[in-house]
């Protein structure tokens, strides 16, 4: 029996017991601090909408029980392993979806452990201990040190929670796809957790936006609010397009709205396929493609060009008594942008 097995932390959490996608309180134990973990103190823990699809098991994947909130969790640093280098005791930091990867495969040498065949996500997956892993949702983290990122003193944590998830989900596929030269025309499709996000994170960079949206009611939000440059657009405008919807909808408008030689980047998870017209995609040698949050120097990257353009995301922080109301609310949509969960100050373990 390993010594992380001998002496397991306490833990305490809320998790889902079934696919029902109710949570309540849950015990249950992390691994002693390796030699190459950091243990934090869990302060805030953003709630993805992947969280409400693997709670509800939606993507047919989930184990249970499942501690969910593995994208946007941070904290403060209590323990160090001996071999830790770069984090102390009282760091601020941070652990977004990934907590484990090859580390050797050509994408995780390329520091893209978001694509490795063998990374390990936050939640709900198998770490190299055969045990599973667990989110958030809970009062302590322990992941290896090159999985943490450090947040910058000028961030404030509750809101640059959702950064590791919304934040790298956006800012990636601007810089991969060469949307983030100054001049450039983005849209931005879906004005939610996401979506948000890609908008301030496009205009930091110089970059014209527009905003994409079913809702009319969004348009002075996206524009005075958010500092978009306009709402809709016009057919054959735009270089590339971020599109954050999760839900069923149509792409032959948002191809027609881009240039000849335009990237539709798909970042939203619909659960079923979308249809996909190719004769203009031909007509403009236009592409169609997609982009999943981003290795962990490039998570690096982006929080820390967050802090210098001081960019936060928009949320409603909530007592962890409300989490299930929150999942309610969330899959209706009814949130401006993104839950952010107090754990530091409303997780207590009874008795």
């Amino acid at each position: 029996m390993s010594h992380e097995q001998e002496h397991p932390k306490k833990a305490f959490g809320w998790a889902a017991r079934d696919s029902s996608g109710v949570l309540s309180p849950f015990r249950f134990s992390r691994r002693e601090t390796g030699e190459k973990d950091v243990t934090f103190k869990v302060l805030y823990c953003g709630i993805c909408h992947s969280d409400l699809h693997n709670v509800k098991n939606e993507w047919g994947s989930s184990t249970y029980p499942l501690v969910p909130g593995g994208h946007e969790i941070v904290g403060e640093v209590t323990e160090v392993g001996s071999n830790v280098k770069k984090f102390k005791v009282g760091d601020k930091v941070g652990v977004g979806c990934l907590v484990g990867a090859y580390q050797s495969c050509d994408s995780c040498t390329d520091h893209l452990e978001n694509y490795c065949p063998k990374q390990i996500l936050t939640y709900g997956a198998k770490y190299y201990d055969g045990t599973t892993t667990y989110g958030g949702y809970s009062d302590i983290m322990v992941a290896d040190e090159h999985f943490i990122v450090r947040i910058p003193n000028n961030l404030p944590l509750d809101s640059a929670a959702p950064l590791l998830c919304a934040g790298i989900t956006t800012y990636s596929p601007l810089r991969y796809y060469g949307l983030d030269k100054p001049g450039m025309h983005v849209g931005v499709v879906g004005l939610g957790g996401l979506g948000h996000v890609a908008v301030k994170f496009a205009k930091a960079m110089g970059v014209k936006v527009t905003v994409i949206s079913t809702s009319p009611k969004k348009e002075e939000e996206a524009i005075k609010h958010l500092g978009a440059d306009s709402f809709l657009a016009a057919i054959g405008t735009m270089d590339g397009i971020i599109d954050t919807v999760s839900a069923q909808h149509p792409l032959l408008p948002l191809i027609g709205l881009l240039k000849s030689h335009g990237k539709l980047v798909m970042v939203g998870a619909p659960e079923k396929p979308l249809e996909l017209p190719v004769f203009p995609l031909l007509m403009g040698r236009k592409m169609v493609a997609g982009s999943l949050i981003g290795g962990m120097k490039e998570t690096q990257e982006m929080i820390d060009f967050a802090a210098k353009h001081n960019i936060t995301t928009e949320i409603e922080v909530i007592p962890i008594d409300y989490l299930n109301n929150a999942m309610e609310r969330l899959a209706k949509a009814e949130v401006r942008y993104r839950f952010v969960i107090d754990i530091g100050n409303t997780l207590k373990a009874s008795p």
